[in-house]
């Protein structure tokens, strides 16, 4: 299906209600923009990060941590050794 949706003078774009609803969308979350050949493509970036998933291995040390303090530790080390 084709929608028209206009773009704001900041450059805002509203989906279309019917469209939103048919998919996997929600108030709040994050989507991946790609542009190809002038065209644009939306796509969660949950959905992304799904299909990347295993794609990069996880340190030994890191493995089965929470993300958040996988994250902290690896700053923690990354930026104490930069400050040496």
């Amino acid at each position: 299906m084709s929608y028209i949706a206009t773009i704001t003078s900041k450059r805002q774009l509203t989906i279309p209600s019917e469209l939103f609803k048919n998919t996997k969308l929600a108030e709040g979350d994050k989507v991946l923009i790609e542009e190809k050949n002038g065209e644009l493509r939306i796509k969660k970036a949950v959905d992304l990060v799904e299909e990347l998933a295993g794609s990069v291995e996880i340190p030994k040390h890191l493995r089965g941590i929470d993300i958040d303090k996988a994250i902290r530790i690896a700053k923690k080390n990354y930026f104490g050794k930069k400050s040496k």
